[in-house]
């Protein structure tokens, strides 16, 4: 399976790139940082993250896209940000008739450290090691956008099989 992580943001939005199946480790395809100009429109900024997202689902070809699920924060102003950001990124893959699935962070936490409460710091080093890359991916959007789709392809892809058995059961065509 792979899966294209998202880690929305207005200013710097994160994408990830990972091969593989539930309980094996995890192969790196690429990642990617989006940026867009603080200083420019909204609609400009909207408009470059979602052209950028789009060619990267069309370049990488994933079988689904993960994105970080938007939770409250206490600067309202990033939070709208980083929801029109997320917005995009479902669009993205919703537009390319990819499975789309949002994840909460300490979800992402848990699934790659084994905590829902680790630190940015242990979470890019889990990143690195799972990936086992020479170097930790930078910047830290990056690793977080890699994070999102080792835990798509850990806990989705499951997820997705249970659900599509339940849909064949219920149709009387269980195999």
């Amino acid at each position: 399976m792979r899966v294209l992580g998202v880690d929305p943001g207005l200013t710097r939005c994160g994408v990830g790139v990972v091969e593989g199946v539930p309980g094996r480790p995890c192969t790196l395809v690429a990642y990617h940082v989006v940026r867009t100009d603080p200083d420019d429109e909204l609609p400009n900024r909207l408009l470059h993250l979602d052209r950028c997202l789009t060619d990267l689902v069309a370049e990488h070809r994933p079988d689904a896209v993960a994105v970080e699920r938007v939770f409250s924060q206490h600067n309202v102003r990033t939070v709208m940000g980083t929801a029109q950001a997320s917005g995009i990124a479902v669009l993205a893959g919703a537009r390319a008739g990819l499975p789309v699935q949002t994840y909460t962070p300490s979800e992402v936490k848990a699934a790659v450290t084994g905590s829902g409460q680790a630190d940015k710091q242990q979470m890019t080093a889990m990143v690195t090691r799972l990936l086992r890359l020479a170097e930790p991916p930078r910047p830290a959007d990056a690793a977080d956008a890699l994070a999102l789709a080792i835990c798509h392809v850990w806990r989705g892809g499951t997820r997705s099989r249970l659900a599509a058995a339940a849909q064949r059961a219920r149709r009387g065509g269980a195999r």
